[in-house]
This record gives C-alpha cells, sequence and structure tokens, in this order.
C-alpha cells in the first residue's frame, strides 16, 4: 500500500533523482542540495527500454558515482497506487520496486502537468516568449496548456505562502462552433459520444481530424495524414489546405485558452507549451490568437489585460521539479496516496 506519510513531512533526502517520462521520451536529472543546479542525463525514448528500472539503471545510476536517495518522478497518467501505467507507454512505474532494488528511501510520483504547473513558476522570464500585451500580476494563478500527443491543461494557485498545482483533465471541456466557416467545418469533425472536446482538435492527431473536417467542408481530399507533415506543408505553403488548417489551430487554442483564463482567474498568465506549440510557433498569427483569447464578453477588457507566453524552455519540466526538489515547503504539492517510503 502507499505510505501515508503526513502533508507537514516535507523533508526530501538529498541526492534526488527527479525524472520527466512522457509517452515517447524519458528525461533525467539529479539535484544534490539545495542550492545545486539540477545535473541532466541524455534523453532517451521510452521505447528503448523494457521498463522505468532499466532506464534509471543504465542512463543515470551506472553513470555516475552520485547515489539518489529520494525519486521524485512525473509521469504521463494517473498517479495512484502500487503499479502506475503510463498512458501512451509500456512501462509501469513501481515505487516499492525501486526502493527495494534501486536503493531509493524514498519515491513520489507527479502528474507530468503538475511538472509543467511547477515550472512556470520556477522559470526565469528569458525562456518566456509573449504572445501580444498583458502584464503578470506575480501572485496570481496561472495556467499551462500543452498541445501534444494530447491536450494537457493544469493549473497553479497561489494561497498560504505556497504555491498549488492544480492538475486536470482540462483538455476535454467542450469546443464548438462560432463562426460561418466553423460551422462548414464542424459537422465533419470527428466527435467522440455526440461531442467535440479540445483536445478532438488541439494535438497531434487533433490537427489532422482538422486538416480533414477542413478538406471535406471544401470537397477536396486530404491527402496529408501525419501531423509533422501538415505541420511542414503549412510552413512551406505547398497545401493551403494546411495552412487553414493551422491557423484554426491558433484559433481554437486561443479560445480555450481564454476559457481557462476565466476558470483560473489567471491573471499571473496563460503558458503554452508541448511539441505542436513548439512546431507551429512560426505560424502563429499573435492578432489572431489574441483576438480569439480576448473575445470573452462581458470580460474582453479583463481578457485583455492577462499575459499569454510560449514556454521556450525544451525541459521545463525538469526545471519544475528541480524547484520543488530543492525546497518543497515553497509548493503545496499534495503527496499524500502518492508517497512511498523505505520501511
Amino acid at each position: 500500500m502507499v505510505d501515508t506519510l503526513v502533508q507537514d513531512d516535507l523533508s526530501l533526502p538529498f541526492p534526488i533523482l527527479i525524472a520527466d517520462i512522457g509517452g515517447t521520451n524519458a528525461r533525467f536529472a539529479i539535484v544534490t542540495d539545495s542550492n545545486a543546479e539540477a545535473k541532466r542525463f541524455p534523453q532517451i525514448k521510452t521505447a528503448d527500454y523494457d521498463t522505468l528500472d532499466a532506464a534509471i539503471q543504465d542512463v543515470v545510476l551506472d553513470k555516475t558515482s552520485i547515489m539518489p536517495q529520494t525519486a521524485v518522478l512525473a509521469v504521463a497518467g494517473p498517479t495512484s497506487g502500487d503499479e502506475i501505467d503510463l498512458t501512451n507507454c509500456d512501462w509501469v512505474v513501481r515505487p516499492r520496486r525501486l526502493i527495494s532494488e534501486r536503493g531509493f528511501s524514498r519515491v513520489i510520483v507527479l502528474n507530468d502537468y503538475e511538472a509543467q504547473a511547477l515550472a512556470v513558476v520556477a522559470l526565469d522570464t528569458d525562456y518566456l516568449k509573449p504572445i501580444g500585451d498583458g502584464e503578470r500580476v506575480e501572485s496570481a494563478s496561472r495556467v499551462v496548456i500543452g498541445p501534444g500527443t494530447g491536450l494537457g491543461v493544469a493549473g497553479i494557485v497561489h494561497g498560504a505562502s505556497t504555491w498549488i498545482p492544480v492538475a486536470g483533465e482540462g483538455g476535454h471541456i467542450d469546443l464548438g462552433p462560432q463562426t460561418e466557416r466553423d460551422y462548414e467545418i464542424f459537422p465533419h469533425v470527428e466527435s467522440i459520444g455526440g461531442r467535440v472536446s479540445g483536445e478532438q482538435l488541439l494535438c497531434g492527431r487533433g490537427l489532422v481530424n482538422l486538416y480533414r473536417a477542413v478538406a471535406a467542408a471544401d470537397g477536396k481530399q486530404a491527402p496529408l495524414s501525419r501531423p509533422e507533415d501538415i505541420t511542414a506543408a503549412a510552413l512551406d505553403g505547398s497545401d493551403a489546405l494546411a495552412g487553414e488548417a493551422v491557423r484554426f489551430f491558433v484559433e481554437y487554442l486561443g479560445r480555450i485558452a481564454g476559457d481557462m483564463a476565466l476558470v483560473f482567474m489567471a491573471q499571473g498568465g496563460i503558458y503554452l507549451t508541448g511539441g505542436i506549440t513548439q512546431k507551429i510557433l512560426p505560424l502563429i498569427d499573435e492578432d489572431l490568437f489574441r483576438q480569439a483569447f480576448d473575445n470573452k464578453e462581458p470580460h474582453r477588457q479583463l481578457l485583455s489585460e492577462i499575459p499569454v507566453y510560449v514556454v521556450m524552455h525544451d525541459q521545463a519540466p525538469l526545471e519544475g521539479l528541480a524547484a520543488y526538489a530543492r525546497t518543497p515547503a515553497r509548493f503545496g504539492v499534495d503527496i499524500r496516496q502518492r508517497v512511498w517510503s523505505r520501511p
């Protein structure tokens, strides 16, 4: 069973292994003390290793004399139970085995978007590219949104002198038509259970869905079937349908971001992450995005004052995990039922 460590016991024995484990890639680093920069290790493909344990041994433990005492793992999937399945990867996280066979004294497992939320507090402004205007209120709530394999959403709110990450399934909120062109396209969008969620359009497969819907609305063929091909065709201008699909992607992302800004009253900013965001960054029309983001009557003025940033750090979750590892008391991370300790 998971240990019932009380929330007030926030001590994390150093050195601390931190890991950002996604469906495709895994990244590792070690934080040796509260003042040290994280020692990073090469990024790996999860498919190259049969298990997480084997990856930790080969990529980290065999490559350093530093023997971590604590592991803080951010995983793409639910974080409860003694065997934690990843959503898009065959790995299973078994904290008790990591303790018994890899020598850790404590293992904590967080959701990957909790790590993203921690990062938007930890990152230096040099890694934040603004989209449009707006001024950040430093102690106000923030939201991170990441179109990638899926559409990840998390908030982080400030209270009781701590930053409290709030993970959820915000990527599955409804997304519907507004304009005449929307009404031409949406009948051709693949729905689930009779509804279209944000993730149906704002992720890798969502971009493909959107591209096919644009083509169907115009009675044309949709020759491209991979999100990277659609993005490339939009970038080089070789496929007008791809260009329109990416423009809609940007507009719909602005709508969802505006909704999340209202939900969290995110005057601390909206932070865009995810692989798709980076790939389409040269195609992001700031005016189009901000128009969709701000169009939330009767709160247009409020939205216009909220800043939006693209996170430019390629390993932002590790930065968030490192900040948590150094000073866990700074963050109100609820680790109950998500921490395992050596007996």
